[in-house]
This record gives C-alpha cells, sequence and structure tokens, in this order.
C-alpha cells in the first residue's frame, strides 16, 4: 500500500489515524481506521492492538506502554467499530470472522512499508479469537512475529447445556436468516467498572462503547460460532503466542467492588481449557491475580503485573525468532504454564 495520509486522530496527543477503503459488502461501502502512535526515535519494531466487541481502540494506556519499551503504536478500529461506523451498518455486524483479516492484512503491511521488522499481533477478547484465528489461517504468510491475547474469547460464557443446543440453533438460524436481532447478554455493570463517569478511570465515547451493547443478529452468532469451533477442533499457529486471563470470572447480580478484581464477560475456565487446542511454536498461558476483563484496563498495581508479564515475554522471545529452528508439529516446542 502507498500514499498512506494521517490526520489528527480524536484522542490527540500525538495520536494519528488513516482511512482505508476496503471493497463492498453485504452492507455496502466498508472501511477500516489504522491509528498509530510513532516513538521519537524510529525502532524498528512496532505492536498492532485489535480490539473487543462492542469496543474501539481508546485504551492510550497499552499506547504509552509499548512506546516507553521502546515500541511504535498501532491500533485498529475494525469494519463496523468505533472509527469506522458508518450509516449504512449495523454497529459491530459480521457474517464470518475472515472478513477481518483484510482489515488486519492491510494494517500489517502498512506497518511493514513504516519500517517495522519486528511486529506483535495484539488481540483482546473477541480481537484476541480474531487475531489466534487469523495467525492460523495465515500460516507461512505471517506479516506478524509473536501473538499477545488477552482474555480472549474462545467460547460463549453460558451454561453447558446452551453451548449444546441454544446457540447452535442460532447459529443455524444466523446461517438462513443472518439479521435476525438477538438480545446481548454480558454484565450491564461491566461499562460501569470502566468509564469515569461511574465507578472507573477510564474516559472513552459512549456512543462507540457503551455500557449496554446494541443488540446482535444470529449471523453474528454464527460467525462466533464458528469461530470458536474452529479452536475446539483445534489450531496450530508457527509464532509464539501469550495468552493472558483473570484468575478467576464473577458474576454479580448487583453493583460492587468486586467488578475489579475478575472477568464480568467470559469464563476464564474455558479460556484455559480452549487454549490447550492451540497448538504454537511457543504458548504460554498466564492467569492473572485480580484483573478484570480487558487485564490492561485493571487496578494499576495489577496493570503493573499485566505489562512487566507482556514485556519480559516478549524479551524472551520476539527477538530470538531467527535462533529457533524450524520443527514439525510432533517436535513443535509448546510452553504452557500457569501463574
Amino acid at each position: 500500500m502507498t500514499d498512506v495520509q494521517y490526520v489528527e486522530d480524536v484522542l490527540q496527543n500525538g495520536f494519528e489515524q488513516t482511512t482505508i477503503i476496503q471493497p463492498n459488502d453485504y452492507e455496502g461501502k466498508v472501511t477500516t481506521t489504522l491509528i498509530r502512535k510513532l516513538n521519537p526515535k524510529p525502532p524498528g519494531k512496532a505492536t498492532l492492538c485489535i480490539h473487543g466487541f462492542n469496543d474501539y481502540f481508546f485504551q492510550t494506556v497499552i499506547a504509552e506502554e509499548f512506546l516507553e519499551q521502546g515500541y511504535n503504536f498501532y491500533a485498529l478500529d475494525l469494519r463496523k467499530y468505533g472509527r469506522s461506523q458508518l450509516p449504512n451498518h449495523m454497529p459491530n455486524n459480521v457474517r464470518n470472522l475472515s472478513e477481518y483479516y483484510e482489515d488486519i492484512d492491510d494494517a500489517l503491511t502498512i506497518i511493514k512499508e513504516e519500517g517495522n521488522h519486528k511486529i506483535v499481533l495484539y488481540g483482546h477478547s473477541t480481537g484476541g479469537l480474531i487475531v489466534t484465528l487469523y495467525a492460523s489461517d495465515r500460516k507461512g504468510r505471517e506479516l506478524f512475529d509473536v501473538l499477545v491475547c488477552n482474555s480472549p474469547f474462545y467460547d460463549f460464557n453460558v451454561p453447558w447445556i446452551q453451548k449444546k443446543t441454544v446457540i447452535p440453533i442460532f447459529s443455524f438460524l444466523g446461517r438462513l436468516h443472518p439479521n435476525v436481532s438477538l438480545p446481548v447478554g454480558f454484565s450491564k455493570f461491566y461499562g460501569k467498572s470502566l468509564h469515569k463517569n461511574d465507578f472507573g478511570e477510564w474516559d472513552y465515547n459512549l456512543n462507540w462503547k457503551p455500557h449496554v451493547a446494541p443488540s446482535i443478529n444470529a449471523g453474528w452468532v454464527n460467525a462466533i460460532h464458528q469461530g470458536h469451533l474452529k479452536i475446539a477442533h483445534g489450531v496450530t499457529i508457527n509464532k509464539p503466542i501469550l495468552i493472558l486471563h483473570s484468575h478467576k470470572s464473577i458474576y454479580p447480580k448487583h453493583w460492587s467492588d468486586e467488578m475489579f478484581e475478575g472477568d464480568a464477560i467470559l469464563n476464564i475456565t474455558d479460556i484455559k481449557e480452549k487454549s490447550k487446542r492451540v497448538k504454537a511454536l511457543i504458548k504460554e498461558v498466564v492467569g492473572v491475580e485480580g484483573a478484570i476483563h480487558d487485564v490492561v484496563l485493571s487496578r494499576k498495581p495489577v496493570r503493573d503485573t499485566v505489562f512487566k508479564t507482556i514485556f519480559e515475554w516478549l524479551d524472551n522471545y520476539l527477538f530470538v525468532m531467527k535462533h529457533l529452528k524450524k520443527t514439525n508439529d510432533q517436535d513443535c516446542k509448546i510452553k504452557l504454564s500457569e501463574k
């Protein structure tokens, strides 16, 4: 890609953005937004951050940490999210998670062309599911070097009987009638634990990330379900992967400070179990005491631990890739640890 033009981003403070025009889809015009903040000293390494469901990039704390560690920072607002929402879009709408691959391909191509030779691909929640599948489907053609997944959405947080009955029914409906609207079922308190207008410390656009997410449709359920089935059947990636999650899930019936101590969105047992189905060159799974769903937005002592874990892991594996010999699947090095 050439002639990429940046303008000042809504975050200001050195953040810039560029709009990438994508081919039209079933809703018409599609765009992706790439956000960046460059390091004053060109480091030749960068991270690309992929957000989750009902989300967009606002987490400047991630950018500042990576910049301090000598990286250029980039983030994507995927199609139909945040900065990339257009009037013709149903927010978050997707029928196959591979629709996002073009967004990621284009972003990584730009990042490479801007002189970054080592790239960390980072995904949170649904973004963690997307980048895991992307890494598996791009084997041998990777434009990144390592993966970091923050509470990846590897399974629906519903009872076992619903996973075996309700989800497959909704998924089948989504193949036939993708636009049928369905309710969203995650905790209404999660957003309140984040936003500074309620109980949190973060400021962000509530139109782009409302406390109560817009209705999903059956097509979205099918896209996610098919992605979950791929994980459950086993995926293989040729790069190191770090998977972070909270040490416990919480199920609040009313507001309490417990919201600051666990994952109110996903079942961390699902994350740990499904992570076993991800085969990688090197894999580490780390549970973080006191972390919330978006572990980097946890209270400061916890997120300090999160970032220490990330950067120690990257120091170990980002720059040793060229020294690792190619191995076949049987000999593939896998490190699985719980902390």
